[in-house]
């Protein structure tokens, strides 16, 4: 693990150690878990917004929208 310094505003500081307190975390591993999550959340932005550009090239027809639903429909109990 490396070390870095970051620069954080006082309320953004006190905010921070109080959600790290309320869930038995020290600072740092409540930053790095924070961290991972903003990044897993812009990567699947990303993915999202390439999907979407792709369909905007390339639109789903009548026929390919009614089989996708077809398969995305919950089994009947």
């Amino acid at each position: 693990m490396e070390t870095i310094q970051v620069v954080l505003d006082k309320k953004l500081l006190q905010a921070a150690d109080r959600a790290a307190r309320r869930t038995k975390r020290n600072r740092s591993e409540l930053i790095r878990e924070a961290l991972r999550e903003h990044l897993r959340a812009l990567e699947t932005r990303a993915l999202e917004e390439r999907d979407r550009a792709g369909y905007l090239r390339q639109p789903q027809t009548a026929d390919e929208w009614r089989v996708w639903e077809k398969a995305a429909a919950w089994p009947e109990e």
